[in-house]
C-alpha cells in the first residue's frame, strides 16, 4: 500500500533548529512518514524512537555524493538502523554532469553504490533537478544516466516539478522508466510557467490526477510531497499539500 510522506527539506528551518520537534508537528499534521535532508548530529537510537512513538515511517534519506564515495559503509549502518530502506543521491556536482561520458562514469559509479545498498536490503535512486534535461549529442543526461545502469540497482526518485519546468511531462518518464519508477516520486507542484516557482499540491497546473493513477499502476510506495517557496505559513502549506494529496490517492 502506498504512503504520503513529507521531504523533510521543505521545513529546513525548523529541522535544523529541532529535528524531533519537526517530526512532532509532521506526524500532527498526518504524515505517514519523513525523507530525511540530513540527520543533523542526531544518535540513531534517538531517532529510531522518536519515529517509533510517533507513528513515522522513513521513506528516504537524502545522502550527498561525497558521503555517497566516501563513508557508504557507515551510511548504510544508520539507514538500516532507524529502518531506512531508501538512500537517495539527490544532486550532483558540475564536473560530474557536464558531458555524455561525465553521465557514463556516474552510472558506473551508482550502480557500485547500487550494489552495495542492495547487499543491506536497501534501494539506492537518483533525484532530478532541471540539470538533467540538458541535452548531449541529442540525449537528455538522464537518459545517459539510466540507460547505463541497472534498474535493478538503481532508482529514479523522478522530481515532477523539475521535469515539468523543464517543459515536458512527468508522466512520459515514468512510462519510459517503468522499473526505475516503481519505489518513490517526488510530488511537487508547479505555479506557472510565468511564475516557476513550487506551491502547495493542488494549487499549481500539474495534473497530479494522471501522475498518481500512472503511479498506482507502476507501484509507486511512497509519494513524497516538498514544496520550496511558501507564501503561507509552511506547516499550513503543507497540511494542505496532504490533503488534496489524499483526496486523489
Amino acid at each position: 500500500m502506498e504512503g504520503i510522506g513529507l521531504q523533510l527539506y521543505s521545513i529546513k528551518e525548523l529541522t535544523e533548529k529541532d529535528l524531533i520537534g519537526a517530526l512532532k508537528e509532521v506526524a500532527r499534521i498526518g504524515y505517514d512518514g519523513v525523507e530525511f535532508a540530513g540527520f543533523f548530529d542526531t544518535p540513531a537510537k534517538e531517532l529510531k524512537k522518536a519515529l517509533n512513538d510517533l507513528n513515522l515511517k522513513p521513506c528516504g534519506s537524502h545522502t550527498g555524493i561525497d558521503l555517497l564515495q566516501n563513508k557508504l559503509e557507515d551510511v548504510i549502518q544508520y539507514n538500516l538502523e532507524i529502518g531506512n530502506s531508501y538512500i537517495v543521491c539527490p544532486g550532483l556536482p558540475p564536473h560530474m554532469r557536464d558531458s555524455a561520458d561525465a553521465y557514463r562514469r556516474l552510472a558506473d559509479l551508482f550502480n557500485q553504490i547500487g550494489q552495495q545498498c542492495k547487499r543491506h536490503g536497501i534501494q539506492f535512486a537518483y533525484h532530478n533537478h532541471d540539470f538533467e534535461f540538458q541535452k548531449f549529442n541529442g540525449e537528455y543526461g538522464l537518459d545517459i544516466l539510466l540507460s547505463n545502469t541497472d534498474p535493478d540497482l538503481v532508482h529514479m526518485e523522478l522530481d515532477t516539478f523539475w521535469v515539468e519546468y523543464c517543459g515536458l511531462k512527468s508522466v512520459d518518464f515514468m512510462r519510459k522508466y517503468r522499473q526505475q519508477c516503481s519505489s518513490l516520486i517526488h510530488i511537487k507542484d508547479l505555479k506557472s510557467m510565468d511564475e516557476k516557482i513550487s506551491t502547495e499540491i493542488g494549487k499549481g497546473i500539474m495534473d497530479f490526477v494522471e501522475i498518481v493513477e500512472l503511479g498506482k499502476e507502476l507501484g509507486i510506495k511512497w509519494y513524497i510531497v516538498e514544496q520550496e517557496e511558501f507564501e503561507i505559513p509552511q506547516l499550513e502549506s503543507i497540511q494542505i499539500s496532504l490533503e488534496y494529496l489524499r483526496s486523489i490517492l
